[in-house]
């Protein structure tokens, strides 16, 4: 067993269109709760949190910062770093800038490059599967991981083995080619013939092996890369890579970057669980599925159905099911999403029929995340909004201003610390204020207990753009 540490990199930009409608742009899949009472991400970070694993850094984007230092405090844990990417430009960028992060430290340290989004129930097993791909890793080989097959995916990239490598082997083999997502007769043939695995996007090596790779293979990635790096920024504990050169970069995964290319490549069989919960087929299949076939949540019932997944994710709405089979249905507060599991895989092309017709359901969820907390608009008029409002403790709204609206704010839960131009007060559990079109104002959590209340908005235009911030603890312009 290695005493060399583990440095986890955890992948979590993506959109995750797949799972619409509880997966949308403004909160992704990876930070939902969607097996259990953790987020994905915060499955994933704990499955890394181990002897031999150092604290994880982060690659995400601007809107989901808050989200990952707020999941992770949850789970009791604290990033090692968080690098946040202007805008998304597949794997490779965001593995190049976390191999430069760290070979500026130490060139030998070992990275575990992960998604944030997958499903591994045996955490203590995965784990082992890494400890034993490391001494490849240190021999200066880029090992890849790659989990047996059990059906004939057409969703997923597969590994070919070299002539002679045991796919149940306990430790890493030589890998022969990478190959693209087959069709359904092809991956098949995969199945049967055995010296398959699946792709799951894992990866372990040094710091200074990946870069020495990308340096090979891909050398104008690294120009923009390491630029962004040099010119990046520290924010709030955040650094924020430079958009200039970011935007330079090459738009392109790993796979195609540096591991199609190199020669020097293992791959680590791993025989156990795993999902990359790519559609909710899988998961319906990894939810567990009753003897009739059927996964249903708290607040769904189903009636002589089959084979079918029904979620409801609003305690007030009961989604029933009656005489259906093969069917997912899952029901949100704003949309609902009714499709044969055979089907499951089209999900985004629905996410891109409603942004054509300028649905804000394609991309926003009712719940709007900040990095106060969150607010949720229950009622929407001509001139007047009615928002839920929740204040984590410690927290505060930014000191603004409004050109078009006036509000009134209803305290349900809790003690607000209010600012009106120059007068500040509390007001606590059924207490209300009121606050005048364009009176400088901000309201503040004290306590040690999530503050909510319940805001009236009234007036000619009520866009979240009407706001004019003269302070903000969190560095939004």
């Amino acid at each position: 067993m290695t005493t060399m540490t583990i440095h986890p990199i955890l992948l979590c930009g993506g959109s995750g269109t797949r799972l619409w409608p509880l997966s949308r742009k403004s909160y992704p899949k990876q930070f939902a709760k969607l097996m259990g009472d953790d987020s994905l991400f915060q499955a994933s970070a704990r499955r890394l949190s181990a002897d031999g694993f150092a604290a994880p850094m982060v690659l995400t984007g601007e809107p989901f910062r808050f989200i990952v230092t707020e999941q992770l405090a949850q789970i009791e844990q604290a990033p090692s770093g968080i690098l946040i990417e202007p805008e998304g430009r597949n794997t490779a960028p965001a593995i190049l800038a976390a191999a430069l992060w760290l070979s500026r430290k130490d060139p030998k340290a070992l990275m575990l490059v992960a998604p944030s989004d997958h499903v591994i129930p045996d955490a203590s097993g995965f784990r082992s599967a890494v400890q034993a791909a490391v001494p490849r890793a240190q021999a200066g080989d880029l090992v890849t991981f790659g989990i047996a097959p059990n059906r004939p995916e057409t969703g997923y990239g597969y590994l070919e083995m070299a002539a002679g490598a045991d796919p149940k082997a306990s430790a890493p083999q030589t890998l022969a080619r990478f190959v693209e997502k087959p069709d359904a007769a092809r991956a098949a043939d995969m199945l049967a013939a055995g010296n398959f695995l699946w792709n799951a996007g894992i990866f372990l090596f040094t710091a200074q092996t990946a870069v020495d790779a990308y340096r090979a293979h891909a050398p104008a990635l690294v120009t923009a890369v390491e630029k962004a790096l040099d010119e990046a920024q520290e924010d709030l504990g955040f650094t924020r890579l430079a958009p200039g050169p970011w935007a330079e970069a090459d738009d392109i995964s790993i796979d195609y970057a540096i591991m199609e290319k190199s020669t020097n490549l293992a791959v680590m069989p791993y025989a156990g669980d795993w999902s990359d919960l790519g559609g909710w087929d899988a998961v319906w299949m990894e939810s567990g599925p009753d003897d009739a076939g059927n996964v249903c949540s708290e607040h769904a019932t189903a009636i002589d159905c089959t084979d079918t997944l029904l979620r409801s994710e609003v305690p007030s709405l009961e989604l029933v099911g009656i005489g259906l089979d093969d069917i997912v249905a899952i029901a949100m507060p704003d949309a609902v999403l009714v499709a044969h599991k055979s089907q499951a895989q089209k999900v985004k092309d629905a996410v891109t029929a409603l942004k054509a017709k300028g649905a804000s359901q394609a991309v926003q969820l009712p719940r709007d995340y900040r990095p106060w907390g969150w607010y949720e608009s229950l009622v929407i008029g001509g001139r007047f909004q009615v928002k839920c409002i929740h204040v984590t403790p410690g927290a505060a709204l930014s000191l603004q201003s409004h050109h078009h609206r006036s509000e009134h704010w209803i305290v349900v839960e809790g003690t607000a610390k209010v600012t009106i131009d120059d007068e500040v007060k509390l007001v606590t559990e059924n207490q209300s204020v009121y606050i005048p079109l364009g009176a400088v104002h901000r309201m503040e959590n004290p306590g040690k207990v999530p503050m909510v209340l319940i805001e009236v908005q009234t007036g000619s235009y009520l866009g979240e753009d009407d706001i004019i911030r003269y302070e903000d603890i969190y560095a939004r312009s």
